[in-house]
């Protein structure tokens, strides 16, 4: 049986995110900038912010390791809008297919509670859906399975009648844990042949 419920992720999947954007400009040498953002603020500290952490808190812990790098550590969230320049090529016109064939579709995302609403305002698509988990407000991020079951038992999902696209394999991965059927997203055309083949008709 096809799916019957469908599960997105936003960043790099409905949203670009490249946090490399404002820092472009910030760090021109790129082995430099490349090296902040592995370093200073890197994936895993900004997962702390995703997960529940305040920005000032986050900030205050880099700067107090960082002291010399603090007025590009506060960059990141002053210029965090630039990070969301667009939506990602492809995948807001199939999620609104779904929606209009009568899927089911939720969206579960790591996201701050501090820049969740500027892109709530800014991209009307993640208001389309018929709920979302933002981690920051649970105080748990994925690939937790935490996060899985709350969004499943919040939306009355049966695990085992979902599916979901996230661009990180170790979601991927928390997902199937939880007893969903999951696949990585490269791509919309990728993900149109995943559904296919699951049996979901776009319409």
């Amino acid at each position: 049986m096809p799916p019957r419920h469908i599960v997105l992720d936003i960043g790099r999947v409905l949203l670009v995110w490249d946090p490399e954007i404002p820092y472009r400009r910030l760090i021109p040498d790129e082995a430099e900038r490349r090296r902040f953002l592995a370093e200073v603020c890197s994936p895993q500290w900004n997962q702390e912010q995703d997960a529940g952490r305040s920005f000032a808190e986050g900030e205050a812990e880099l700067i107090a390791r960082f002291p010399e790098h603090e007025a590009l550590i506060r960059a990141f969230r002053v210029h965090w809008p630039e990070m969301v320049p667009e939506e990602m090529p492809g995948t807001p016109e199939i999620m609104e297919a779904l929606i209009a064939a009568g899927h089911d579709v939720t969206l579960l995302t790591n996201f701050s509670t501090e820049t969740w609403p500027i892109a709530v305002e800014r991209y009307p698509i993640l208001s389309r859906a018929r709920g979302v988990t933002v981690s920051g407000a649970l105080g748990v991020a994925k690939p937790d399975r935490a996060i899985y079951d709350h969004h499943a038992a919040t939306f009355g999902l049966d695990p085992a009648a979902t599916v979901f696209f996230d661009d990180s394999a170790k979601n991927v991965a928390g997902a199937e844990a939880a007893g969903w059927t999951a696949r990585l997203f490269t791509d919309a055309e990728r993900m149109r042949a995943d559904l296919e083949a699951l049996g979901v008709r776009l319409g």
